[in-house]
Parts: structure tokens; sequence; C-alpha cells
């Protein structure tokens, strides 16, 4: 069988870092060989990613990995969904991307929805409804210098590929995230475009996970010091949709938490849910690798603990997590609950005052140490997950046995057991690295060193790596009355 060495690229909203995959004959390792920060910059008051940066992050990280293997075989990338760079006609980016959250889109889709009906763009994309979608923040462009500039609009992985290599393409399954994607037929929807009376021009080909996005460009061999001929192969490059690929799940009767800053909260299925009942739910549905579609909502995630750890360390007060969330163990359940959908919750600011005025608002005493703070967000997430998995089930027709919970939340020994304990099932954790581990395979796939479809790459990712089993414990009265009181 071939063995295989490849760079698994991969961008999240605090950090990015390349991993090395070494890839063939059962064996599937992955390895982390760089990380860098990913710090978001406001300028004239607009928050921007520092994508110069990023970039720099990842020619420095190629050339780590270089240095550990006698040759890559191909590098891939994944990032968040969303948000985007534009080019113009000479190729050269017109201005550091936008973050999403940002306000500038605030109001935005309460314009669109004017338009073109929500239960249109419902049957046409979908997606759940999230301010800043991709069409809104280019609604929110219109009229602008830049966006008339504009020739290209390229994804965040789309982009550093296309630096890269020269060569320009979409991949689909974050080109699914944008709410001007067609799910049904799997392309853009040029009739959507028009209605929105964004430019055509700007929304390149579309390329398929596990297809060839070019080769690294002499430039970029000479700066990382790779020898040879060097493929960049398209891959799952929604973050969301490599981690599903890594969800080691056996059988198809299973959920996902992919849980990071994110928690996206879904089931795999083959084909879209479009009903009324599932917009008015507002569940997402995103295509995937082989042709699968990720029926998801999003959850606001450890965002939400993270903002209070970084508001805490501003104030001065030094706060290890794995200290607090041991202490969190021993506060009381639900003595304070949030819904953390609240949009109060959406940006960058003084995480623990939001959360309290969010208690008082609702009639409970706010938490009075941090760790109280962080009990009330464990609990808050896995009511939401129990919440979202039994709507799930209800307008999927899926059934689900057990929860695979994947990503950094898999550290978080406490919410996975109370993620266990909210949904009445097994909550199987791992792997931590599962977007990184996706996308290795389908890149491993596309060379030759994995055969087989998504049972046979799970199938490996079981055999090599250790994942923690947790069994739910009987409280359901509890989680019903915390429910209750938050009206999930």
């Amino acid at each position: 069988m071939t063995h295989v060495s490849v760079a698994a690229i991969d961008l999240g909203a605090s950090s990015g870092r390349v991993m090395l995959g070494c890839v063939g004959d059962g064996a599937l390792e992955v390895t982390e060989v760089s990380r860098f920060a990913n710090l978001p910059v406001r300028t004239n008051g607009v928050l921007h990613w520092d994508v110069l940066r990023l970039h720099r992050g990842v020619l420095e990280g190629l050339r780590a990995a270089g240095t550990q293997v006698d040759r890559l075989d191909s590098i891939g990338i994944d990032s968040w969904a969303v948000d985007y760079g534009l080019l113009d006609e000479d190729g050269v980016l017109l201005g550091n991307p936008v973050h999403y959250r940002d306000p500038r889109t605030a109001g935005v889709m309460q314009g669109v929805l004017g338009r073109v009906s929500a239960a249109e763009l419902y049957g046409i994309t979908g997606l759940q409804q999230l301010p800043f979608n991709t069409a809104y923040q280019l609604v929110s462009a219109l009229g602008s210098a830049q966006l008339q500039a504009a020739h290209t609009m390229l994804l965040i992985p789309d982009l550093l590929s296309y630096w890269l290599t020269g060569e320009i393409g979409a991949e689909l399954t974050n080109a699914s995230t944008t709410q001007l994607y067609d799910v049904g037929a799997q392309s853009w929807s040029l009739a959507l475009i028009d209605r929105l009376e964004l430019p055509q021009r700007i929304f390149p080909p579309l390329r398929r996970p596990g297809s060839s996005a070019g080769f690294l460009l002499p430039e970029v061999l000479a700066e990382t010091g790779l020898p040879g001929q060097v493929a960049v192969t398209s891959v799952g490059s929604h973050d969301t949709a490599s981690a599903v690929v890594g969800v080691p799940a056996e059988g198809a009767h299973f959920a996902y938490i992919s849980c990071g800053t994110w928690s996206l909260v879904g089931v795999e299925l083959r084909a879209p849910v479009l009903t009324e009942a599932s917009r008015i739910a507002n569940f997402t549905n995103e295509s995937g690798v082989d042709g699968t579609i990720r029926y998801l909502r999003n959850v606001m995630g450890l965002w939400l603990l993270q903002e209070c750890i970084r508001s805490w360390r501003d104030a001065g007060l030094h706060v290890d997590v794995e200290s607090i969330l041991a202490e969190a163990a021993h506060v009381p359940a639900f003595a304070a609950v949030v819904n953390v959908d609240d949009p109060a919750f959406l940006p960058y600011g003084d995480m623990p005052a939001r959360i309290a005025a969010a208690c008082v608002a609702s009639g409970q005493p706010p938490p009075a140490t941090p760790a109280a703070f962080v009990r009330c967000i464990v609990d808050s997430l896995a009511l939401a997950y129990r919440s979202t998995l039994r709507e799930v089930r209800t307008h999927s027709g899926h059934s689900v046995d057990i929860v695979h919970v994947v990503g950094g939340g898999v550290r978080n020994k406490l919410l996975c057991q109370l993620t266990a304990d909210a949904c009445g099932l097994p909550v199987l954790a791992g792997p931590v690295e599962a977007a990184a581990v996706g996308n290795v395979l389908v890149q491993a796939r596309s060379a030759g060193a994995v055969t087989g479809g998504l049972a046979e790459m799970r199938a490996l990712v079981r055999s090599t790596h250790e994942l923690w089993r947790y069994e739910p414990r009987g409280q359901q009265a509890q989680w019903d009355a915390a429910a209750e009181r938050l009206g999930l």
C-alpha cells in the first residue's frame, strides 16, 4: 500500500496550526508541527482578520513540516466559514477580510428577507439564518468601492490556497455556508445572486473535496524549502466538514458535536431537509464530503468560556482552565443557566457581565465566582446540545444511538459528562484534532494511501486514536426542569 506524508493546515478562530499526517498500511499518525496565533485587528472601527499573518504562519508551518519528512506528498487547508477576501482583476487582495463578529451586517438580514422570503431562501440554500452569513456580508458591501473593484471572492481557505498555487477555485463544503449556494443542485445559485444584486463575476468555479487545487508555486517552494513538486488537494475546507470525516463513528445512527469556539451539533444525511418546520427550527443543510449533508445547528459553543477567561485575565486575574473546570465540577448544578445562543453573547466584550445580566433578566441570581460562571456555561451548553439533538431527530427522522464529541471540547471532561447526562445517550469523545484528521484522510485517499469511503476512513480513526466514553447518569428530571426554565 502507498504510504504518504501530508500537511493539514487547520485554521481556527483563535489560532492556526500545521499538522503532519503520515498514512499507510493501517497507520494514521497526525502530529502538530507548528501553531500560530490568529488575532483580529480593528482598524477605522472595523474588525479584520490579519490574513497576511496567517499566510506567514502557514509558510513557516510548512517549512517545519518539511524538516520532518523526506517529502510532502500533499497539502490541504481547512478553516472557519463565511468570511472572504476580494481580489481585483490582477489577483491582488483588496483589503484584509472582515471578521464575522464585526457589526457591519446589523439589520442587513431583515432587509434581504424583505426582498427574498425566508421560506424561499431556505428552499434554495437550506441554510440556518445567521446575521453574519456571507450573503449578508456581501449585501452590506454593495455600493462600496472595494466590491465594485472586485473580480473574485475567495473564502479564507481558498484565498490561502490561491496564494500557495496561483489557482482560483471555491471548495464546495465551505461554499455551501455562504447562503448563495443551491444545496440541491450543489452549485452557486446564480438566480439568487442576481436577485441580491451581487456581481456573478466574483463567484469562482467550485471544487469537490479530493480534487486537485494545483501545485506549490516556485516562490512558495523557495520560501518553505520544500523539494520537488508538491500538490495542494481540496479537502473539506470548512473545518466542520473535515471534522465530521474524522468522527470515529461505526454505522449511521450517530450524532456529532464538533466542539470548539462554536459547537456544530447535528447528524449526517444523504439529502437535505428543506421542510418549513426545519426552517423555523433554524437548522442548516451544508454539503459534506462524499456527497453527504451536514444537517446541524450552530450553537454558540466554548466562545462564552474563552471570552470569560480573556476578560478575567485582562482584569489581572490568573485563570488556569483545567483548575477552574475542576472547581466548577463542585459547584451545584443549575444554580444559573442561560440561553447560549442569545445574540448578546456574539460580540467581543465583557462576557461575565453579559452572562450576569442575562441571569438577572431571567430572575436568577448571577454567578458570584469564576467557577460558578464556568458551571453556568457548561450546564447551559449541555442544555443547548440536548435541545438541539432532540430537534434534529424530530426534523430529520434520523435515529441516534450515540453522540460523538470531537474537537477541543474533548478536553473538557466536565462538559462531555454533562452532555451525556443531558442527552441521555452515551458520549464518545475524540479525537481532539478531528478537523486535521479528516483533512489528512481526504488527502491520503486522493494520494492512494486510503481506500474506500467514509466508513473505511472512520474505521482507521477508531483503530488509531484514543477515545473516551461517558455514560449518562440518571438526572433527567433536573435537566427537564432546567430546560423548562429556559423555554427549551
